[in-house]
């Protein structure tokens, strides 16, 4: 024996409709939940069959002291009925319109594009320059190092780099000179441990070479 098969929420819809249709009366939440069973509905799914109904305007509901009824009427189900027909005839005349604009803007666009030997030689150069653009973006990507800011921001670093170093080495002499005269005694010993840190006779400040000027050609670098 076949399992029965259950209603559709459209079918669920159609039968909680019907209730109101043959009583045209109010009812509340918990009355619906028992005339469902009746209808072929089960109690647990009434509750979120009225409220579809309710969001489309079939089912109307209204606060009355602290309970919410519910209510609707063949007539409210026409009215509704007819306020969609219009709305899609609207929306069907919309389209209509917009579709003769599209029809329309294609064909101007179409014109000044057909088929020819001038418009193919005409892509075939665009393409070429194309090509060629994108070349000559790579290759000045190759000379980014020598573009003007590149440069005056690295002059800058090293600026600030060989003032750090020579700061450190001015605070290196004031530590050996500190040393030197308040420990006489232990010059050697002081020596040995330059010495061993890299701090020898010839330890001086750093001095930027100079810089010497690109040769230029025919007014480039």
């Amino acid at each position: 024996m076949s399992k029965k098969r259950g209603l559709s929420l459209d079918e669920k819809r159609e039968k909680m409709l019907q209730i109101f249709y043959d009583s045209q009366d109010f009812f509340l939440l918990k009355e619906l939940e028992k005339l469902g069973p009746k209808k072929g509905v089960i109690s647990q799914s009434v509750k979120d069959v009225i409220q579809s109904l309710v969001d489309d305007d079939l089912v109307f509901k209204d606060k009355i002291g602290t309970s919410v009824y519910f209510w609707s009427l063949p007539s409210c189900a026409g009215n509704q009925l007819r306020n969609v027909t219009i709305k899609l005839e609207t929306d069907l005349q919309t389209n209509k319109k917009r579709h003769a604009e599209l029809v329309e803007q294609c064909k101007a666009l179409k014109k000044g594009r057909e088929e020819s030997d001038a418009r193919e030689e005409a892509l075939h150069e665009l393409k070429a320059i194309e090509q060629k653009h994108n070349e000559l973006k790579e290759e000045l990507a190759q000379y980014a190092d020598n573009d003007p800011a590149t440069l005056e921001a690295m002059k800058k670093a090293i600026e600030v780099a060989h003032s750090a170093a020579n700061r450190w080495t001015d605070n290196i002499f004031t530590l050996r000179q500190w040393c030197s005269n308040n420990f006489p005694q232990a010059k050697e010993q002081l020596d040995h441990l330059y010495n061993e840190v890299g701090i020898t006779d010839d330890f001086d400040y750093f001095e930027l070479p100079a810089v010497v000027p690109l040769p230029v050609t025919n007014g480039e670098l």
